[in-house]
């Protein structure tokens, strides 16, 4: 390995692995500000408080289900090395969850701030992880998949995951609230700009390839 293919793969796993910090984060801050949650995450936090289980272990069951609809959708084997992705998103989420446990927002500004700061961060973690191309989180490959596809943006892809996790939150009881419109009006244009922001600090031209 030269030098800087070396200095390449540093980046590579840096962008990793402070993605999924920034993105577990940012799911995080937005349950705690309790002003409603994206659609997936209503959709596990309604699951945690119906069946049981952690946020972040329902992160890691949905992941095992999307592996194999993406491989029937994608027309591919199932990719199981998203699952290693969602384990390590499950158990920041819980991490941060558990910092984050005495946080009672109870003025309107302060959930005002800390949702938008979720969403930010969701929307940079994201980007930036994927930006690595090493084995996203299956409710992200579906993200790509159909952006292959179906020829979709990014944007447009997100919004429509989130619409289909809507329902699904509806009907489990998850914490539907202004946040959710907010991260299903918001979340795929954050997703693209923050996507083309990570693309021109990046230390090469090319993305990282695993």
């Amino acid at each position: 390995m030269t030098e800087q293919q070396g200095m390449q793969s540093k980046y590579k796993w840096g962008f990793f692995l402070g993605g999924i910090g920034i993105l577990s984060l940012g799911i995080a801050l937005t349950i705690v500000s309790g002003l409603g949650v994206s659609p997936f995450d209503a959709a596990l936090v309604g699951l945690t408080r119906s069946v049981g289980l952690t946020v972040g272990s329902w992160e890691i069951i949905i992941a095992f289900v999307l592996i194999f609809f993406n491989a029937l959708l994608g027309r591919h084997r199932p990719d199981f090395a998203g699952l290693g992705t969602a384990l390590v998103t499950g158990l920041g989420i819980d991490g941060w969850l558990l910092a984050l446990r005495h946080v009672e927002p109870t003025l309107l500004g302060q959930q005002l701030a800390g949702f938008g700061v979720g969403l930010l961060c969701i929307g940079f973690g994201t980007a930036l992880y994927l930006y690595t191309r090493i084995a996203p989180i299956p409710v992200d490959r579906l993200m790509l998949v159909l952006r292959q596809r179906a020829r979709m943006t990014l944007g447009v892809a997100r919004t429509l995951i989130y619409l289909v996790f809507l329902g699904l939150a509806l009907l489990l009881g998850g914490p539907i609230g202004i946040g959710t419109v907010l991260s299903v009006c918001l979340g795929g244009l954050i997703l693209a700009w923050m996507a083309r922001s990570v693309e021109r600090m990046a230390p090469s031209s090319e993305p990282a390839r695993s």
